[in-house]
């Protein structure tokens, strides 16, 4: 048998190139095996989804053939992407991650919190341009840690960013029709209730459940809200709320395998238990100058691809699954064939405030690439159409009526729905 499909791998071999114990590789025929049973609704175990991630050669392309055929099963031959306008209300935050370069501190040139009718102008030019989604971005709690906050909000007559929020989120839909995704952090149960009946979803990215990233040194050893037990919490918050919600893992800050999987079963275990998780993301750390992880390796495009893969085994055919295709610029089409089935948020007019220096693909080159892969491209809005159609108390009532007049019969998109 050939070297590809056994033998010991090292470190090297992991997603992060991080320190972790030896996992010995699957055979091609073990691998063969699992996947067949999976094929079969056998449940995978956390033990062989660590192995699959480490597998390389005939083994992986087996293993992304499997997850491609998961998809198909559950989700048909359909992508989706929710066309959308950045808003970045503020990118002041309490928080420092070690490889975000979002974050700004008040003194800083590029430094802002949005007054209401910044946020309102935004919105309207992106439903001139047909987008649905208008995505709150914003950095954690900064009227915590930073004076000028407290004097903006104190300005405009509220204490708190999520209470703005709140504020500018209504004015959105009221005023220009659009639907809120909100994105603003750890939340208690009240405070996510407080902006439920104003946003069509909402979303965390649990990042990694690895407490040892928030020790000493570690990517969030500055950042509090990073601690794991916090963000599961608001994940629950959301359940328990019937919020659609959105979530998903960083790959490539430091993880282990055993992390990534252990993440991976975290969020399902909430999932099985509310039935909330709408889509899980599986995003690619991405180097950044300036930052503490600048000189971090990424992970490779095969390493991706095996995660992704793993997570569609996890959770099975009725996930959305997705990857930012922003991040991957020449190789994003891949993942179709490793069993996603969702771009998330394109903007034809707003960056992507979080990785400026990676423009968004054009829509119409999306489409092309889905289908030269045998599959549509479909615009969706920011809750997903089984959450409208089939799961509508998740639907807020405020909003059911808006949410209703922006879809055809299937659930997505009839105002966006075109690949320009």
């Amino acid at each position: 048998m050939r070297d590809e499909r056994q033998g010991l791998l090292s470190c090297a071999d992991t997603p992060t190139n991080s320190k972790m114990r030896t996992v010995r590789a699957l055979s091609y025929d073990e691998a063969d095996e699992i996947l067949h049973g999976i094929m079969d609704n056998r449940k995978i175990n956390p033990e062989d989804a660590v192995r699959l991630i480490s597998c390389t050669g005939e083994t992986a392309r087996l293993l992304r053939s499997a997850a491609a055929a998961i998809r198909v099963r559950g989700k048909g031959r359909i992508i989706t992407y929710s066309r959308k306008v950045f808003i970045p209300l503020t990118n002041l935050c309490r928080d420092t991650c070690g490889y975000c370069t979002f974050r700004k501190d008040p003194w800083e040139k590029d430094a802002k919190m949005m007054i209401p009718e910044e946020a309102l102008s935004v919105a309207e030019s992106g439903r001139q341009s047909r987008c649905t989604e208008a995505l709150f971005t914003l950095g954690e709690r900064p009227e915590q840690r930073f004076e000028e906050a407290q004097v903006f909000l104190q300005k405009l007559g509220f204490k708190t960013t999520l209470e703005y929020l709140r504020y500018v989120s209504e004015l959105v839909v009221k005023n220009i029709g659009l639907l809120p995704h909100a994105n603003p952090g750890t939340m208690t149960k009240k405070e996510m209730n407080s902006l439920r009946d104003v946003n069509a979803s909402m979303g965390l990215m649990l990042e990694n459940v690895s407490e040892r990233l928030c020790m000493k040194d570690g990517p969030h050893a500055h950042a509090p809200s990073k601690h794991p037990k916090l963000r599961l919490a608001t994940i629950k918050n959301a359940g328990e709320l019937k919020v659609a919600f959105t979530t998903g893992l960083l790959i490539g800050i430091g993880e282990t395998s055993e992390e990534i999987v252990e993440s991976l079963y975290a969020i399902k275990k909430l999932h099985d238990e509310y039935g909330h998780i709408q889509e899980v993301i599986i995003q690619n750390f991405r180097a950044k100058p300036d930052t503490i992880l600048k000189k971090n390796p990424e992970p490779s495009h095969e390493s991706m691809q095996n995660v992704v893969a793993v997570a569609r085994l996890v959770f099975g055919e009725q996930m959305n699954l997705q990857v930012p295709p922003n991040l991957s610029p020449t190789t994003y089409s891949d993942f179709i064939s490793c069993g996603i089935n969702d771009w998330g948020g394109i903007s034809p007019i707003t960056k992507d405030y979080v990785n400026p220096e990676s423009p968004w693909p054009e829509i119409s080159a999306m489409n092309e690439a889905c289908t030269k892969h045998g599959f549509k491209l479909r615009a969706r809005l920011p809750i997903y159409p089984e959450f409208i159609l089939k799961k509508k108390d998740f639907v807020p009532a405020p909003i059911k009526y808006l949410i209703g007049s922006m879809i055809d019969k299937a659930g997505y998109s009839s105002w966006s729905d075109q690949h320009n």
